[in-house]
């Protein structure tokens, strides 16, 4: 359907045309008609399927600048809470309602004073409620409560965080609950707090035609060289390399970039500016190799994205799903491949068995076998060529080498 026929009005309708938007996605065409009949909505969709729009349209329809904070948007990640900040300006461009960003890591003062004046918050849970206990936030108005990746808030342990806000707003507020799935947790919220919710799902955004599924039967030490190897051959525009914790991924990217990959990482350790330039930089391609944790996984917009590599196999097999859910979208196409070691069986046994998918085991291919560095890297330093004191202030860890 086109957007004009949603019931939205002409400012968001002209505002989403000047950004090339007309045709509404699955997830928008079910949820906008009820979100603006006032109903509570529980929306479920996987990575890509135009989610933020969904719920962002109707919002600033409901939107009457001035008259305080009517609607608050709760996200798991700061990444994603710029996301979705910049989203809505651009689909109220005509509106023009005061949008305040609110996350922690960075200074509070600021903040006070543009939620003085803000119409729309969106925010993570532990920074909204550090405003709450310190009164300089004033939920009465809210008419509209959204809670996006609500199974990312659940699975990151604010789900009592979640609670406590609630408690914050009118009873009679709407609320709508966005996510991947319905977990037990988010079968309690639902209960406990949303009126008569209708609940809606839609497919992936990610075409199974368009997206190329491998992997590597791999041993551990050889990881690392068939990574390099594969980056080499495939030539991606842009890839993803994620990894299960922050120092494999300070590791990986440092040990990258040893071997001529312009490379950079990205993980909940490091500072809010360069978390924020990093991906900024991504998105214009330099560099064209991001080594991640899952914070990359979820909700993040990132426009053509090539290649998925799978390094550490997530232990959720949801996780599994956002990560190779980054490449493929809006009709383009898009390859993953998982790096399978000795490690990593049982929980890709438990991925494919969750989710039946076409996946492709690859020969074993020859490749020049690499020094791999194992330390940690120092996060002042972009390009991971010096090893520094561990975070507790130890001494420095040792450098250990071995062909990978």
């Amino acid at each position: 359907m086109k957007f004009k026929e949603l019931n939205l009005s002409d400012k968001v309708v002209n505002a989403l045309t000047d950004i090339g938007l007309d045709e509404a996605t699955e997830i928008q065409e079910k949820t906008i008609p009820k979100i603006k009949e006032g109903i509570d909505v529980i929306a479920i969709s996987k990575t890509g399927s135009g989610k933020t729009l969904a719920f962002s349209a109707p919002l600033i329809d409901l939107i009457v600048p001035g008259k305080g904070i009517q609607a608050l948007v709760i996200v798991p990640v700061r990444e994603l809470a710029e996301q979705v900040h910049k989203e809505i300006e651009k689909f109220s461009k005509y509106i023009k309602p005061k949008v305040t960003l609110i996350y922690g890591g960075v200074g509070i003062e600021p903040q006070i004073h543009h939620l003085r004046t803000a119409d729309i918050v969106v925010g993570t849970p532990g920074r909204i409620l550090d405003h709450l206990n310190r009164r300089s936030m004033n939920l009465t108005q809210v008419k509209l409560l959204v809670l996006d990746e609500a199974d990312k808030m659940v699975s990151m342990g604010f789900i009592e965080d979640v609670e406590e806000i609630i408690r914050y707003i009118p009873k009679q507020s709407q609320i709508l609950l966005f996510g991947a799935t319905i977990s037990h947790e988010i079968a309690h919220l639902r209960d406990k707090y949303m009126k008569s919710p209708v609940t809606l799902k839609a497919i992936s955004h990610v075409d199974d035609k368009l997206l190329e599924q491998f992997y590597y039967d791999i041993p551990g030490k050889e990881k690392f060289s068939l990574l390099v190897h594969l980056i080499n051959k495939e030539k991606p525009k842009l890839a993803i390399v994620f990894c299960s914790t922050r120092r494999n991924a300070d590791v990986i990217a440092g040990n990258l970039v040893k071997n001529n990959v312009d490379a950079q990482v990205i993980h909940g350790g490091m500072s809010q500016n360069k978390r924020t330039n990093t991906i900024e930089g991504f998105h214009r391609g330099k560099p064209h190799i991001l080594v991640a944790t899952t914070v990359a996984a979820r909700g993040l917009h990132i426009n053509n994205v090539t290649h998925i590599f799978i390094y550490d196999v997530p232990k959720n097999s949801e996780e599994y799903v956002h990560q190779i859910g980054r490449t493929a979208r809006a009709g383009e196409t898009g390859k993953a491949i998982t790096l399978l070691s000795e490690n990593d069986h049982a929980l890709f046994s438990a991925i494919v068995k969750r989710y039946p998918v076409k996946i492709t085991k690859l020969p074993r291919e020859e490749f020049a076998k690499l020094i791999f560095v194992v330390g940690r890297r120092d996060d002042g330093d972009r390009g991971g060529n010096r090893f520094s004191r561990n975070s507790r202030g130890g001494r420095p860890q040792q450098r250990r080498r071995y062909r990978s």
